[in-house]
């Protein structure tokens, strides 16, 4: 995969998240991701739109949500770990604690439309709600899924690397002094900044750029692009 050219010389690789298996075929040694036939994110010669019946479905990438449910497991396990220890200790002839002997008493007493239970039974829910928003959500909404070229392989792409890539050709069209790119799931807002000839040629020009650039990234679903050219504010 080639390397787009920043506004100040820098090179930066375009991270590509592999979760599948590596291709078995034949790979393309100058290729560093090892997804031979797709052409690079960007390029002069952005390859047809492929189907998904070619590669397989090209679904978003669920994250592992490591840390939510490290935090859960491990609050359980320090309230577990409480009540069994208070447990074993009245079954071996000990008064229970002072927290627990109080918890009882305030459960027993207290009644339902106290105001403190409804702020348990509505944090508890909220809780509960959060974790299955946790489990039913794919999340890593930062990685935008490729086209599947192959049935064993996916490839993801991140917002930043393609909003980098769409900034750097947004530059390249004459006239353009500097462009912000935001990237989204579905749109592409790109805000130019053009210092000599007509903004709406600059427009058009950055239309047809972002177009043919937007086709080269190899993403499975194109977001559309939102282009907005001004000249650039007077100094002092």
């Amino acid at each position: 995969m080639s390397e787009p050219q920043g506004t100040e010389g820098s090179t930066r690789r375009l991270p590509v998240v592999e979760t599948a298996a590596q291709p078995t075929g034949p790979t393309d040694p100058s290729d560093p991701t090892g997804l031979t036939g797709q052409e690079t994110p960007g390029g002069d010669s952005p390859p047809p739109p492929a189907s998904d019946a070619a590669g397989g479905r090209a679904g978003r990438f669920w994250s592992a949500r490591r840390v939510p449910a490290g935090i859960v497991a491990l609050l359980l396990l320090v309230v577990a770990g409480a009540f069994l220890y208070d447990v074993v200790a009245v079954r071996t002839g000990r008064s229970a604690l002072g927290w627990r002997r109080e918890l009882a008493r305030q459960l027993a007493e207290r009644p339902l439309d106290d105001t403190w239970v409804r702020v348990g039974a509505g944090v508890a829910a909220a809780l509960g709600l959060w974790l299955l928003l946790l489990a039913l959500t794919p999340g890593l909404r930062k990685v935008l899924p490729m086209r599947r070229t192959r049935p064993d392989v996916r490839a993801g792409l991140h917002r930043d690397a393609a909003a980098s890539v769409l900034r750097d050709r947004a530059v390249e069209v004459a006239g353009v002094q500097s462009a912000r790119v935001r990237m989204r799931r579905r749109k592409a807002r790109v805000r130019a900044l053009a210092h000599f000839r007509e903004l709406d040629d600059v427009r058009t020009d950055l239309h047809g750029v972002l177009d043919d650039a937007v086709r080269g990234l190899g993403l499975a679903r194109p977001p559309t692009v939102s282009v907005k050219v001004a000249r650039p504010g007077r100094k002092g």
